[in-house]
């Protein structure tokens, strides 16, 4: 009676048995995100399939132009380097095609470093490039060595390896796509977290000044910048009103503003004079500016009941004050360089001015009005200025929305290549 079972012939049961470690392989790959646990797979899986002694899986690093691996089987050295122009492995990879080498020793390609630190013997070797199949990007090399039944590796043989770093790849890409979602996620959430705290370093309300309305706007660059306004009460019972620019924008703008909001709040409580804390501050922080950084600061001191303003200026502007009455702007002037620029570090006070009804006195940053529309044409002062003469009947926090809503048409960016801060205070009539 005939075996109803009859084995297969052993080569074809080796290939059957390789093309399910395959089909194994594949799955695991399919479900795995993680780096390290899918080259363990991949080596593990190639020696099971290919019956070798010993498989290994080179990742690609293109800035250092190096194959990298971390994990192969049996592997007596942490980690293998080399670079992509020796060895069999850096031939595969330069030519992304599958070498066979059934005796390295002869072979000219063949780098032996690698058994002399190991005390391993290569006898053979099978290697496969691991490219992406939607960029032709080179991402590895998977290699086989020592095929432990024959002479070496045969066309089946080259064929299963070749489908496992197609499967590779595609785990690989993967790999990536998760791990820069991942960082992507971290990197907004710590974005998001320094706007919140930057955010929190800005006044959280308007203060009410009985005979005026003050009305706000700040918007950096990117997620945090170096823009910055505040407004103090000062021991002599006015009002401060400040507005600054560190040169740039970023990460590195604001640690710089923080610093400087926090000397600020400090001298603010001994001095109300604007001259003296711009003064003191220019002298504080002057020497932690380095490459070229520098700072424009402006402080105002406003009288709501004499309807005085007095300021010192460090290189800032634009800042306007606008004469309801004549229809007619005055700046307030710088009187001295930037914070950083000079040597000097005093900040003398400018002319006072007169806040009489109807009157508007805006600071705001160069952001304002260096913007430029898509003909490169820039925003400029006198647009400004324009806007806010013919808007000089509307409240305050009216003419912020005008100010601000022209503002954010004409820059044709969704985010403005500068940080943009306005701060515009009315005097209101009858009080």
């Amino acid at each position: 009676m005939a075996d109803p079972s009859p084995s297969l012939p052993e080569p074809l049961e080796q290939q059957l048995a390789g093309a399910m470690q395959l089909v194994d392989v594949t799955c695991d790959l399919a479900r795995e995100h993680d780096l390290d646990r899918i080259l363990t797979t991949v080596t593990r899986g190639v020696c099971q399939a290919l019956s070798c002694e010993r498989a290994t899986l080179y990742l690609f690093d293109a800035a250092a132009q190096e194959l990298v691996t971390r994990v192969a089987t049996e592997l007596e050295i942490e980690e293998i380097r080399s670079p992509i122009e020796q060895g069999i492995t850096g031939w595969v990879a330069r030519r992304q095609l599958i070498a066979n080498i059934p005796d390295p020793v002869v072979d000219a390609r063949w780098n032996s470093a690698i058994d002399r630190r190991t005390g391993f013997q290569t006898r053979n070797i099978l290697a496969a490039p691991v490219v992406s199949r939607q960029e032709e990007r080179l991402l590895g090399v998977l290699q086989a060595l020592n095929k432990k039944d024959g002479d070496g590796f045969d066309d089946f043989d080259e064929r299963l390896i070749e489908a496992f770093a197609s499967h590779v790849a595609t785990a690989l890409e993967r790999a990536e796509l998760v791990e820069s979602a991942r960082r992507a996620h971290e990197l907004r959430i710590s974005v998001e977290m320094g706007r919140s705290i930057q955010a929190a370093f800005l006044p959280d309300r308007l203060p009410d000044i009985p005979g005026y309305e003050v009305a706000a706007w700040w918007k950096p660059a990117e997620a945090v910048g170096g823009d910055y306004y505040d407004l103090l009460e000062l021991p002599d019972g006015r009002l401060g009103l400040v507005v600054a620019d560190v040169s740039g924008h970023g990460v590195g703008a604001s640690l710089i503003m923080a610093s400087v909001r926090a000397m600020l709040h400090v001298m603010a409580r001994a001095s109300s004079d604007p001259a003296e804390t711009v003064s003191l501050l220019s002298r504080s922080i002057a020497a932690d500016l380095h490459e070229g950084r520098f700072i424009t600061f402006l402080m105002v001191a406003l009288d709501p009941v004499n309807h005085r303003l007095e300021y010192a200026n460090a290189g800032h502007g634009p800042a306007l004050h606008f004469c309801r009455e004549t229809r007619r702007f005055r700046s307030l002037a710088s009187t001295a360089m930037p914070i950083g620029f000079a040597d000097d570090p005093h900040v003398p006070a400018g002319t006072p001015l007169e806040m009489r009804p109807g009157d508007l006195l805006l600071l705001a940053t160069d952001g304002a009005i260096e913007l430029r529309d898509v003909n490169e044409k820039m925003f400029g002062r006198e647009r400004l200025e324009r806007l806010i003469a013919d808007n000089c009947t509307l409240p305050a926090a009216k003419l912020m929305d005008v100010l601000r809503e022209t503002i954010m048409r004409f820059d044709p960016h969704d985010d403005p290549p500068d940080d943009v801060t306005l701060l515009l205070v009315e005097r209101k009539f009858g009080r």
